[in-house]
């Protein structure tokens, strides 16, 4: 799975790179500790509302899927993840991936390992920071989905929808399966334009786009125990654990 990530880019640096529209009033924090719940970058492709015309936007959503039939959003946090066996045919799922896809800009992911107590110490979770080799920035496979609140009456305030998303995952295999059994997809640079396409539809042809992430070039690294608190912040989350 994918429970935690960092995404530490500028948003006019993440603009320019996925040549994506960027509306300066919308700000977020860099982060090193991207946790459920969360509101997150996305790159998505919507008709605009006066031309008609589709664009490419980044923008803001948050982290834990939330389907529009759904009575509530309390359900979002348990669902961060879809699984690429499964996300065609899901109900929670299936409409997005052949209408609303995205991408989710990230430097990397964490994984935990459990390490057994011994005579002197605890057990805990070590965690790893999973990243291209490169160090450039995954583009990792999302889905994004609206949510009507029932509450708002006018359906014009932007307090009337929650927009959400899900990191879709697969069986991990190289550097980041010795790690954790799952891992986040990602898009190729030239793959994009297909994947963010609203008008493509195509279940097998989207499938073929994911791939892991840098090719299965990673650097998996340990890094401190401070990540295991989504209260913790900062680059200083990526240095090596200390005295282990």
């Amino acid at each position: 799975m994918c429970g935690r990530y960092a995404s530490s880019r500028a948003p006019e640096d993440l603009a320019d790179l996925f040549e994506a529209r960027w509306d300066p009033r919308e700000t977020l924090a860099p982060s090193w500790n991207m946790a459920p719940t969360d509101e997150v970058w996305a790159v998505l492709e919507r008709p605009d509302h006066a031309t008609g015309e589709v664009e490419r936007r980044l923008r803001t959503v948050r982290w834990g899927l939330v389907p529009s039939w759904s009575k509530d959003p309390s359900g979002g946090a348990r669902m961060i993840n879809a699984r690429v066996e499964t996300v065609h045919e899901k109900p929670a799922y299936r409409r997005a991936f052949t209408r609303r896809r995205c991408l989710l800009p990230a430097d990397g992911f964490y994984e935990w390992q459990p390490v057994a107590a011994t005579a002197t110490a605890k057990a805990y979770k070590q965690p790893y920071f999973i990243t291209p080799e490169d160090a450039g920035v995954m583009a990792m496979a999302g889905l994004y989905e609206f949510w009507r609140d029932p509450a708002v009456t006018d359906e014009d305030d932007p307090a009337a929808w929650l927009v959400t998303t899900t990191v879709i995952t697969t069986e991990a295999t190289d550097a980041a399966g010795r790690i954790h059994p799952r891992m986040p997809l990602a898009v190729a640079a030239q793959d994009r334009d297909a994947w963010l396409d609203p008008a493509h539809e195509d279940v097998h042809e989207l499938r073929a786009l994911l791939h892991t992430p840098a090719d299965g070039h990673l650097d998996v690294r340990a890094v401190s125990t401070a990540v295991n608190s989504v209260r913790n912040n900062g680059p200083e989350l990526l240095e090596p654990p200390a005295g282990r």
